[in-house]
């Protein structure tokens, strides 16, 4: 067998009881479909390195296109679609707008996912 072949059964038999008790635990399909827009967002390489650099600190846009090497505009752009997603919070002080992860929940995926990554 390959490594890209999957293993299944030998002969057909389905564990009603498994399969009953899988659908009255799975979340509806609307939680669902919102699940896997969530996983869009994290699926661009740019919305990852931002929420990466915001990981590590608060900073402003400024101080992100210099770490990133890209334009404010660009990471503004993605911002716009981090925050609308509520992964990502800001804070004005004074004429400087600051951002960071919007909350634990992003702080851990973004930590397991580079765990899981590096293992």
């Amino acid at each position: 067998m390959s490594k890209n072949e999957i293993d299944c059964c030998q002969e057909h038999h389905v564990h009603e009881n498994l399969v009953d008790f899988v659908n009255e635990h799975s979340p509806k399909e609307d939680v669902i479909y919102d699940l896997a827009e969530l996983f869009k967002v994290f699926g661009d390489s740019t919305r990852l390195r931002i929420l990466i650099v915001l990981f590590e600190a608060e900073v402003c846009v400024c101080d992100i296109a210099q770490a990133l090497n890209m334009t404010q505009s660009a990471i503004s752009h993605q911002l716009r679609i981090l925050k609308q997603n509520k992964l990502v919070k800001s804070r004005r002080d004074g004429k400087t707008v600051y951002y960071s992860l919007a909350d634990d929940h992003v702080y851990n995926i973004i930590g397991q996912g580079l765990e899981h990554i590096v293992e």
